[in-house]
């Protein structure tokens, strides 16, 4: 099967499966909100790609969560089997299964620093706590099975994690594994988040500046093994990709994609220290984390996990954001979409890419999509892609 990467329609908020060739699955962040009227069930789609296991269970080989706030990890407790399996529930009547977390990667840092800001809502804490009893199997040299496993994206603060070298990936260390074992299908950069700075200043700006884990992820499609660069990077903001661009700006080949999912759902924050609602027209770009994000391939996506993007002073999502992005893809003739624009009839619905060895491919809406078919467009099922990179 090739593989697809499917961004859901979850307002301001990110929810992104990836399905690999392989067969696994890695799901990034959750925004799964009540359904009401003009909210789309994004659960139901989830659970329609999924596949089972010999019980039943309804499962995800990775779940990936960027950072702790609420729109990225909303729904975790409602929808997902937290807990050892032998204590998996039976679904009551109407309800649906609960889905399995067979491996779980997280950073302690990023909730140390998201809890300095806020306090965390019921779903984080949910998380960060079943985190730690995996993390407790490993200390404890339990045998590690589905369900249980854990990888730790970054160094904890005080030397905390330094016991625990089996499950730890620095900045820089790539994941060759997908649910313990090696995947040729796949590979994931970690860029962040860094360790505790020693400089009280930029340790402070990054509390301030939406810390996440950051990572940079390598598709492979039959025998091309980086066909598709997905970068994502939660809700990171400016001095994150500042930061990001100094130490990288040498290897500036860590940076490069062909399919980015705007930072905090497209806003101006993570492109400028100014604000766009203050100083509109005359809000400056940071140039260093604007070369961060501008690292392109040929036909690259850039992708807003956002409502829809007006033409005022919101952020987020921020037109000029907007702006900013399609400007840098201007030169290598990619396309910005937004996911609250990816939309049949009845409102928005799933964003779907097909991983080809010319890159992502963005599957249409419909057969009577208002996106023209190209020639020679490729197609997974009976919808048509078209290409990014040529």
């Amino acid at each position: 099967m090739a593989a697809t990467i499917t961004f859901f329609p979850v307002d301001c908020g990110d929810m992104t499966l990836i399905q690999l060739e392989s067969g696994r699955t890695i799901l990034i962040d959750i925004n799964i909100r009540a359904v009401t009227d003009g909210v789309r069930d994004v659960a139901k789609d989830l659970r329609d790609r999924l596949d089972t296991d010999a019980k039943g269970y309804p499962y995800v080989d990775v779940m990936l969560l960027s950072h702790p706030d609420q729109d990225h990890c909303r729904g975790l407790v409602e929808h997902f089997h937290l807990g050892p399996l032998a204590d998996y529930k039976k679904p009551q009547d109407g309800q649906a299964k609960k889905i399995v977390i067979r491996e779980m990667w997280s950073s302690p840092m990023v909730f140390r620093r998201a809890s300095k800001n806020h306090t965390l809502c019921e779903d984080a804490k949910a998380w960060n706590k079943e985190a730690k009893r995996r993390v407790q199997l490993v200390r404890d040299g339990k045998e590690i099975g589905d369900g249980c496993r854990i990888l730790i994206m970054g160094e904890d603060e005080d030397g905390k994690t330094d016991d625990l070298t089996s499950i730890l990936v620095k900045p820089g260390e790539t994941i060759p594994t997908v649910n313990g074992s090696t995947d040729s299908t796949v590979s994931a950069l970690v860029l962040a988040p860094m360790p505790k700075s020693e400089d009280a200043e930029e340790e402070d700006k990054k509390v301030k500046n939406h810390s996440s884990v950051i990572t940079r992820f390598s598709i492979a499609h039959e025998e091309t093994k980086d066909a598709c660069l997905f970068l994502t990077g939660g809700d990171a903001e400016v001095a994150i990709w500042e930061r990001l661009w100094r130490d990288n700006k040498k290897a500036v080949g860590n940076l490069q994609y062909d399919l980015l999912q705007t930072p905090h759902h497209c806003s101006w924050h993570s492109l400028s220290w100014d604000s766009w609602s203050k100083k509109g027209k005359d809000a400056e770009v940071s140039k260093d984390a604007r070369k961060a994000l501008g690292q392109t391939r040929s036909g690259a996506y850039i992708v807003a996990s956002s409502k829809e993007i007006s033409d005022d002073n919101s952020d987020p999502p921020c037109i000029r954001a907007k702006t900013e992005y399609e400007s840098i893809l201007k030169g290598v003739g990619g396309k910005f979409v937004n996911t609250a624009d990816h939309k049949d009839k009845n409102g928005p619905v799933p964003m779907e890419f097909g991983v080809t060895a010319n890159g992502p491919a963005l599957r249409a809406v419909s057969k009577k999509s208002a996106i023209p078919a190209s020639e020679g467009a490729l197609s997974i099922g009976s919808q048509p892609l078209f290409h990014g990179r040529e």
